[in-house]
């Protein structure tokens, strides 16, 4: 369990009579095994909680054995909100000071049981961080909170991959949303909803308007409809074999997007299907070679073969040139 959400599970445990797994689970973005496992760690380090089965139990907390939350201020306790981020996202978003604050105020008031254990801060270390990442530039978390939170509407330059150059476009922001190690800014473009990475934003200026967003939307609930949509909505499924040397990597990159073909396994290969938003995007397959075997649809095959002969015909010529 990380730090922030051991804090914000207790902090819903505390604030509720009763609350079902699948409230806690729904609140703090989990599965119902991550909550079972981390309630028992809950009790496996003495802390009294309790579940009853049923239509009117649930999981509880009993009084007084909590975290003794008094002495923080509102902003510590909003920070102390904030779930899932590593050190890295909340020095981003400028919120390590009051962060740090609001824990030592709480580590103060915990009381000496298991003195003889090191604190779990020393043997735990969370980085959500993607492998091998550039330092990102563009716009910065922290520069864009403060407007973000005044409810303002904005005027962006962003640079898309997809265009020749930056568009200027002005959006109605929910929030900063952080996925993956990336930061996005979530946002109504003419009142349909957009995820923006703050690293292609080059530029930005607070609009005298305050925003327009759709009536009973949030954050929260824009952001799980865009990744929702992102991770299911395609325009081509291919159907291929990947070695099994190279399965698992597969995963890593493709993410939801390969769904493995139970009744298709061999010693030397795995039968999958892997969704994409674009055919351009097969190119993704290019770094694995002979590993992945595309078995369709055609137009996805004659693509891999364009770019790969495109790819050998420009290393032939470099290679001739020297």
């Amino acid at each position: 369990m990380t730090p922030d959400r051991f804090f914000s599970l207790m902090l819903l445990l505390e604030s509720r009579d009763g609350v079902t797994t699948q409230e806690l689970a729904s609140a703090l973005g989990v599965s119902l095994r991550t909550i079972t496992r981390d309630l028992n760690w809950l009790r496996d380090a003495g802390l009294p909680v309790t579940a009853q089965r049923g239509r009117l139990g649930g999981v509880t907390l009993l009084p007084g054995a909590g975290l003794d939350l008094m002495r923080l201020t509102p902003g510590e306790r909003d920070h102390l909100s904030l779930t899932g981020l590593d050190d890295k996202q909340r020095a981003e978003l400028d919120a390590s000071v009051e962060s740090r604050r609001a824990l030592s105020k709480i580590v103060a008031t915990q009381s000496r049981r298991g003195h003889d254990l090191l604190p779990l801060t020393d043997v735990v270390h969370v980085d959500s961080r993607p492998w091998l990442r550039t330092r990102a530039s563009g716009t910065t978390p922290a520069s864009l909170i403060g407007t973000v939170r005044r409810g303002r509407r904005l005027r962006i330059e962003y640079d898309s991959p997809r265009e020749s150059c930056p568009r200027d476009l002005v959006v109605d922001p929910y929030g900063l949303f952080a996925k993956a190690g990336i930061w996005y800014l979530v946002a109504d473009r003419a009142r349909v909803p957009r995820m923006y990475r703050l690293e292609r934003i080059t530029a930005w200026k607070e609009v005298d308007q305050p925003r327009r967003i759709r009536e009973n939307q949030t954050l929260v609930t824009v952001a799980a409809a865009l990744v929702d949509q992102w991770e299911h909505n395609h325009a081509i499924e291919v159907s291929a074999t990947i070695d099994q040397t190279q399965f698992e990597r597969a995963q890593r990159i493709f993410g939801q997007r390969l769904v493995q073909d139970d009744h298709e396994e061999s010693a030397t290969g795995r039968k999958v299907t892997i969704r994409f938003l674009h055919l351009e995007d097969v190119r993704a397959l290019l770094p694995f070679g002979s590993a992945i075997t595309v078995h369709g649809p055609t137009e996805a095959r004659a693509h891999l073969r364009d770019l790969a002969t495109n790819l050998a015909l420009h290393y032939e010529l470099v290679t001739r040139s020297w």
